[in-house]
């Protein structure tokens, strides 16, 4: 049997991106390259921390990043890979929230 290592990582950022508020998330920050919690929160129209929820979980896979500025603290795509896969599976058009 082959080295099933390999797949650990692509599994784990798939399972991180199979839920559609995390979907919307990650395309919302492929348009707009940086963002905080509370514009999200308003895009999506859902309580902030649901929003941090769904941050958290593409945080721990490696998925988004965070930028602090002063006391502002920004979400950025953290790994290219991601935005080819998302435009691989959406297409080109913007997440309807944004």
């Amino acid at each position: 049997m082959k080295n099933m290592k390999q797949y650990d990582e692509p599994a784990n950022l798939l399972k991180a991106l199979s839920h559609p508020v995390r979907l919307c998330i990650v395309r919302g920050l492929m348009r707009k390259k940086k963002c905080n919690v509370s514009f999200m929160q308003e895009c999506l129209d859902m309580p902030q921390s649901t929003v941090s929820q769904h941050l958290q979980k593409l945080r721990s896979a490696g998925i988004v990043a965070t930028e602090r500025n002063g006391l502002e603290v920004n979400y950025i795509l953290a790994n290219e890979r991601i935005a080819h896969i998302v435009t691989i599976l959406l297409g080109e058009e913007d997440c309807e929230h944004e």
